[in-house]
């Protein structure tokens, strides 16, 4: 599986593999995110986040909603 988009489900501390691939995509940068680095996501709105700073700017911009 090279560069291929994955589907996922997030959950509180894992995540289901619901379409095989290699990746996912930052919901806030849309910079690729391998599997095997994938640390940040949020179960509710069943986003993935780059790093601990894309997911605090969602995490902004959700509380001001």
């Amino acid at each position: 599986m090279l560069n291929k988009l994955a589907k996922l489900k997030y959950s509180a501390n894992n995540f289901e593999i619901i379409e095989d691939g290699d990746h996912v995509i930052c919901a806030v940068s849309q910079k690729k995110i391998p599997l095997e680095n994938l640390n940040y996501w949020n179960v509710e709105e069943q986003e993935a986040y780059f790093s601990y700073i894309e997911a605090s700017i969602k995490r902004d911009t959700l509380t001001k909603k």
